[in-house]
C-alpha cells in the first residue's frame, strides 16, 4: 500500500490529479456556500435586532381546459448558469426582466436571497420587498389592519414605475393576496402574476379562507387559536399571529436545509391578522385581465397539495407548475427548481 503512489502509471497519475482538482473545486464551492449562509444569517440577526425595537412585534388552466400546461419538475434540476450563450438566449426571449418578489406571512425580503442570486445570474432584475411590518420594516405590525396598508411597499413600487414599464410579480403564501390586490389596482403595470403555493383567491374571498380546511373557520380561529397576539391588550381583538418555532419548522420547513431553517428562526416576525381577514374585491376588467400562473409545492405541510389543487380548479390560471420534494418554502428547499420555473414563465409569450 505504501508503494501504491510510487508505482502509478502516467494515466493513473493524471486521473488522481483530475480528481484532486475536482475535489478542490468542490471544496471551494462548499466554502463559498458556507460564506453565503453566514452572510445571510448575519443579515437576519441584524434584522431580528431591529425588529425588537418596538413592543408587541416578534416578526396555473386546469379542469375543463385542454390547452393548459402542467409541468412537474424532478427533485433536482441541473442548471448551467455559467453558460453565457444560454443566458443570452434566455434574455432574448424575455420581454419583462424585472421580477418583484413578495414574501408570505412572517417572512421578509431576506427569504428570497437564493432566488435573487439565481435570477441575477441569468441577467434578470429581481427586487425583493418587505411588506409593512415585515423584514426590516420598522412598522409595528400590530398597527397594520388592512391589506392596503400591508401591501403599501408593493403599491408604492408600482406607482413609481415608469409608465411604459411592467414587472412580473411573484407572491408567496399570503403574499398571493398582495399581488392579487396589486393586479386589481395596477393591472397596466403587471406583465404576469405568479402565485407560489399562495392564496390565489376569488372575488369576495378572504386570504384566510384558503386555510379554513386546516385551521377551521375564521371565527373559530379568532376565538380559540393559541397563536394569536393581542398587541393592544388581552381584552381587545387580536392584532397578529405567529406559530411557535417547532410548529413553524414542521409546517413551513419540513424539506428545507438546516442552515436556512436557522436563518428563518431568527428572522421570522409576527403577521398582522387584519389583512388576511379582509375580503378582496377583484373585478373581471382589472384583476381578470392578469396573466396568472400557479406553482404548486408537493410536500407542503402549510398549504397542502389538495388545497393548492382546489385553488387552481376554482380560479383557473394560465399555467400550473409543480415542484416535487418542495415544502412551503421552495426558495429554500428547491431554489433551482423554482428559478427554472420562474425563468420559463417569463419566457412565455
Amino acid at each position: 500500500m505504501g508503494n501504491r503512489f510510487i508505482c502509478m502509471t502516467k494515466k493513473e497519475s493524471k486521473d488522481v490529479g483530475s480528481r484532486s482538482k475536482r475535489m478542490g473545486r468542490s471544496q471551494r464551492k462548499l466554502v463559498s456556500e458556507e460564506e453565503l449562509h453566514l452572510q445571510a444569517l448575519s443579515m437576519a440577526l441584524q434584522q431580528h435586532q431591529l425588529s425588537q425595537r418596538f413592543e408587541g412585534s416578534m416578526s396555473r388552466r386546469i379542469a375543463g381546459s385542454t390547452s393548459s400546461r402542467r409541468r412537474t419538475l424532478p427533485d433536482s434540476v441541473p442548471l448551467n448558469n455559467n453558460n453565457n450563450k444560454q443566458d443570452s438566449e434566455i434574455l432574448e426571449n424575455i420581454k419583462t426582466k424585472k421580477f418583484v418578489l413578495i414574501h408570505g406571512e412572517g417572512f421578509g425580503a431576506w427569504c428570497w436571497y437564493k432566488t435573487v442570486a439565481l435570477l441575477e445570474e441569468v441577467g434578470l432584475q429581481p427586487v425583493a420587498l418587505d411588506l409593512t411590518g415585515s423584514g426590516i420594516d420598522l412598522t409595528d405590525s400590530n398597527n397594520v389592519t388592512t391589506l392596503a396598508e400591508y401591501s403599501k411597499p408593493l403599491t408604492n413600487y408600482l406607482e413609481n414605475l415608469p409608465e411604459d414599464e411592467k414587472v412580473v410579480l411573484v407572491g408567496h403564501s399570503i403574499g398571493g393576496a398582495c399581488i392579487s390586490y396589486a393586479s386589481e389596482h395596477y393591472p397596466h403595470k403587471i406583465s404576469k402574476a405568479i402565485f407560489l403555493c399562495a392564496t390565489m383567491v376569488t372575488d369576495g374571498q378572504r386570504p384566510f379562507d384558503v386555510f379554513a380546511d386546516q385551521l377551521g373557520s375564521a371565527e373559530q380561529f379568532m376565538q380559540e387559536s393559541k397563536f394569536l397576539i393581542h398587541g393592544n391588550g388581552k381584552e381587545k381583538p387580536p392584532t397578529g399571529f405567529m406559530f411557535e418555532k417547532e410548529q413553524m419548522k414542521g409546517l413551513y420547513f419540513n424539506q428545507s436545509p438546516t442552515k436556512d431553517v436557522a436563518l428563518a428562526m431568527v428572522s421570522m416576525r409576527q403577521s398582522p391578522i387584519g389583512p388576511i381577514m379582509e375580503k378582496l374585491c377583484l373585478s373581471p376588467d382589472k384583476y381578470g385581465t392578469a396573466r396568472r400562473f400557479y406553482i404548486q409545492t408537493l410536500d407542503d405541510h402549510a398549504l397542502s397539495p389538495d388545497v393548492q389543487e382546489k385553488l387552481v380548479r376554482e380560479n383557473p390560471p394560465e399555467g400550473v407548475f409543480k415542484i416535487k420534494g418542495s415544502d412551503h418554502c421552495p426558495f429554500f428547499s428547491k431554489p433551482q427548481s423554482l428559478h427554472k420555473i420562474l425563468v420559463e414563465i417569463a419566457q412565455i409569450q
